[in-house]
This record gives structure tokens, sequence and C-alpha cells, in this order.
């Protein structure tokens, strides 16, 4: 059985901390933009209050063990730029998602993304002993799709009605999956692009 604690996790240019009140005035600023939220089943960026209060229920999922909620900080800079996070937690099952991550435009298409995929990958695979890891990403979202894709994940379907959006509009959900088995190729992979 995986034992899911808080734990920080440091790459070349990104590290993941475990989600505090103290980085509500960083990631406030880096929610700005409104194309982040277009796919998200929330959104954010409202109010430093409304950043608050996220964090804060966040990190109550993280208190009952659902979710293991991370900041997204450079390394260069010291400033939080996103947040992604540890959920649908199985830990009977050795299973668990990488989801909920969304980053400032600033640092999109940097490799930041791509760190902070391998990191939690790295993490699932080799200290938690997970056998399965999944991604999900709304169904009219191709730039996420393309980024799974490039992970190495395999798409292995789409669950239909999924999810009711901010909008009342459906969202279908792309599930894809890394199984422990593939990993060292998609670890080999990710490295190559990385580093």
């Amino acid at each position: 059985m995986m034992k899911i604690e808080p734990v920080t996790l440091t790459g070349k240019i990104v590290r993941l901390e475990p989600l505090q009140l103290s980085h509500a005035d960083d990631l406030f600023v880096a929610s700005q933009d409104p194309g982040i939220w277009t796919y998200m089943p929330t959104i954010l960026g409202e109010s430093l209050a409304q950043m608050q209060e996220w964090i804060i229920s966040t990190m109550q999922l993280q208190e009952s063990r659902k979710a293991l909620p991370f900041a997204i900080v450079l390394l260069s800079t010291g400033r939080a730029v996103g947040s992604t996070r540890f959920h649908n937690l199985e830990p009977q099952d050795r299973g668990l998602e990488i989801g909920w991550t969304w980053l400032s435009q600033e640092v999109r298409r940097t490799g930041v993304n791509t760190e902070c995929k391998y990191l939690l990958l790295r993490h699932a695979f080799e200290t938690l002993g997970a056998i399965r890891v999944q991604l999900k990403t709304h169904h009219n979202n191709f730039r996420s799709q393309q980024a799974i894709e490039r992970l190495g994940a395999v798409k292995e379907g789409v669950l239909r009605n999924h999810m009711i959006m901010p909008d009342n509009s459906y969202r279908h959900s792309v599930f894809y999956s890394v199984i422990e088995s593939e990993w060292p190729q998609v670890k080999a992979g990710l490295e190559a692009k990385m580093y």
C-alpha cells in the first residue's frame, strides 16, 4: 500500500512544495490570465481572498488524505507560478492521478510543465510504488492532450458527460495513463527532452 505524505520535489527549474497559504500572493498573480480557467472545473483569479479560500479547501483535502497539492515554484525567482496535485488516491490499488495543474502564462512552453510531470511521475513510481498513474483533461483542451501525449502517456478513452463545468456545459474527459512497466521508457524519454 502506498503511503502518501507531503514532500518537496526539486528539479533543475522548479520545486514542487506542499501548498500553503504563504503561496497565495504569488498564485493570485499567476492566476490572472482568464485563459487558464477555460477548461478547468474551477475559476480562480477573482480576488486574493478567493485564492486563499481555494488553498484552504485544497489543504483540507490533504488533511483528509484525498489529495496531495503542490505549489510550483521557479528556482530562478522563488515565485510560485502555478499548482498541481496528486488526487483520486487509491493506495490499496497503488494508483493515483496527477491533475489540477495550472500555470501562469509566462511559464507555458518553457519546460516547467514537463519537469513538474517528470518529478511527480518519478515520485509516484519510484518512491510511492504506484503501478498506475492517470491524467485526464477536457475533450476540447487539445493543448493539454498534446502535452500529456508528449509525456508518453497512453490514451485510454473518453468518459462522456463526465463533469459539469462552471458555465453549466458538459465536459467529456479524455483519460490517459502510465503504468509501472512503461515508466522506464517514459522516464528515459522525458530525461532526453529535458536534460
